[in-house]
């Protein structure tokens, strides 16, 4: 008999290999959600961050268990790390990409509005200006200022010291604060917004949209190439209404327009000849809308059409309650 027969053979070394696979399975789930968090706000991308979450379990599955102290801490590890690798990677990508590139847009439960700073870290706004760090800078923000881990953990995370990583968190912070908007919008200012973006695309009628976009309103459309879009931003509100006095909503089709939660606030879903054509979300500062984004690339539209689990782990979200603010504000005397 071989010496792989004789292996086979034996009972125990199966059973060993299924319970192992079996409490490496049990982990993954009750972490994935959290992990499926941290890589979308790490790439903007929901193919991409599955496809992260695939590579974490092909290497979780092959950790000795008996040598980790906390299995979230060793997952968010591997997670952020393949998630460098492949925003390294989509930073190449993004170069040839035809017009704006947005994040893809997801499909989100109502109560993960209720944490707000969840809600911010999600948002189309948001992640529009984690676009515009380096990929550590954008991970150790992410995981510090959203998932409030302990710069020990971070500097695991991203082989750097934790004396780095302090400094690279700083200056993450200062770049994200000088680019955020000024105010987290209340949903029903949003949702105001959005209403007249609704109205006009339903009858055609601008003025109560006009009222409500910002002198400097910045207007990005992505079409990936595939669907018609815009190939570079328009900025100033004369130029923007131009554009929406002969804009993507000319009746040339069979036209509906949804509100729903998109990226933990509300946004449009809208429908031609009752298929998902695009998503609109905005960006809302004091009243007015100074960020509008349409998502229409077919690819990066999946998620629109049923939800989206994210989250943070309970204790943030404790934590958060108890001190009822963001962390933006909580850490700026860090």
């Amino acid at each position: 008999m071989t010496e792989r027969s004789e292996r086979s053979a034996d009972p125990a070394e199966p059973l060993d290999r299924a319970d192992h696979v079996d409490s490496a399975t049990q982990a993954f789930v009750a972490h994935r959600n959290l992990l499926f968090t941290v890589a979308y706000e790490m790439l903007g991308s929901a193919a991409d961050a599955e496809d992260v979450l695939q590579e974490t379990w092909l290497r979780w599955v092959d950790v000795d268990l008996g040598t980790v102290r906390e299995a979230r801490a060793y997952l968010v590890r591997i997670v952020t790390r393949q998630a460098l690798d492949r925003l390294r990677a989509l930073g190449r990508r993004k170069e040839s990409y035809v017009g704006p590139w947005l994040p893809e847009p997801l499909l989100t439960a109502p109560d993960v509005a209720e944490d707000v700073e969840l809600a911010e870290s999600v948002s189309m706004a948001m992640l529009l200006v984690l676009e515009t760090l380096q990929p550590t800078e954008r991970a150790v923000f992410v995981l510090r200022e959203v998932f409030d881990l302990d710069y020990d953990e971070i500097a695991e995370a991203v082989d750097k010291s934790p004396n780095a990583v302090r400094q690279i968190a700083y200056r993450a912070r200062a770049h994200v604060a000088a680019r955020r908007p000024r105010g987290i919008a209340s949903p029903a200012e949003t949702r105001a917004a959005l209403q007249a973006f609704q109205r006009a695309v339903e009858t055609g009628e601008l003025q109560s949209l006009l009222d409500v976009l910002a002198p400097d309103v910045v207007a990005l459309s992505d079409g990936g190439g595939v669907k018609h879009a815009l190939l570079r931003p328009v900025v100033g509100i004369d130029n923007v209404a131009r554009l929406l006095a002969v804009g993507w909503w000319k009746r040339d089709a069979e036209r509906s327009v949804e509100l729903v939660q998109i990226n933990g606030g509300p946004g449009l879903l809208v429908r031609v000849d009752g298929e998902i054509d695009g998503v609109v979300a905005v960006r809302v500062e004091n009243g007015y809308v100074t960020g509008a984004y349409h998502v229409r690339n077919p690819e990066k539209l999946s998620r629109v059409e049923r939800e989206t689990a994210v989250t943070r782990c309970a204790e943030i979200r404790r934590t958060a309650r108890r001190r009822g603010s963001p962390a933006a504000s909580r850490r700026s005397h860090r």
